[in-house]
């Protein structure tokens, strides 16, 4: 089972990866957002429920470009007799589109075979991601097995999300945002074919709440 001392192993920098995809919205940790279940690429010789397997993967921040928001806002409006507008406003819906430029196709030379620390016992140069999270494949085998929604774990700033947990300032290096959404785009281009064992990719998501 993922924990908080798993999810510090796999991050590379002070803070973790911008995104990550899972299958449930998690549990709240030590103040953290931590996913249920175990990370694509686990090692599971001794898992019992296979249940748990492949339920989350961290997606990389190597030549990751920005993450762009925006909102669908769900109302209704009408103007009135007297010229004013009124809104009978329903939702706000968060949009999220993100892409990357010549991602690695894979993340490592082999099965990473995580440990409980996150560790792998791959050689540095046997990892392609500069912080070992998903590479091409990985997001596109997740596209196919995900026609429906799915949690995406956001880490960014936005401190506001933390008041009724309190030290609202201080979680920066937590995943700080769970949204339900389901991909509404992918689209990839085999850029370049690597002269080993991996290529590069060039992929573009969008993303909508539910």
């Amino acid at each position: 089972m993922a924990t908080s001392a798993y999810m510090n192993g796999r991050k590379k920098y002070g803070r973790p990866q911008a995104m990550l995809w899972a299958d449930n919205p998690g549990r709240l940790e030590s103040g953290a957002y931590i996913p249920n279940g175990f990370e694509v690429g686990y090692d599971d010789d001794d898992i019992l429920d296979l249940t748990q397997l492949n339920q989350f993967i961290i997606l990389s921040d190597h030549n990751r470009k920005e993450l762009d928001f925006s909102f669908d806002r769900i109302e209704q409006r009408e103007r009135m007799i007297n010229g004013r507008m009124r809104s009978y406003h329903v939702a706000d819906k968060l949009k999220l589109n993100v892409s990357w430029d010549m991602l690695p196709s894979r993340s490592f030379a082999n099965d990473p075979n995580f440990s409980t620390t996150g560790a792998t016992a791959l050689a540095k140069d046997q990892k392609y991601t500069a912080d070992g999270g998903a590479g091409g494949v990985d997001l596109l085998d997740w596209y196919k097995a995900h026609p429906g929604p799915f949690w995406v774990y956001l880490a960014y700033d936005k401190h506001s999300d933390f008041k009724a947990i309190g030290n609202q300032y201080g979680r920066l290096a937590q995943y700080n945002q769970v949204v339900e959404m389901y991909i509404a785009d992918f689209s990839y281009a085999v850029v370049k074919r690597g002269t080993s064992n991996h290529d590069f990719w060039n992929i573009s998501v969008s993303l909508e709440e539910v």
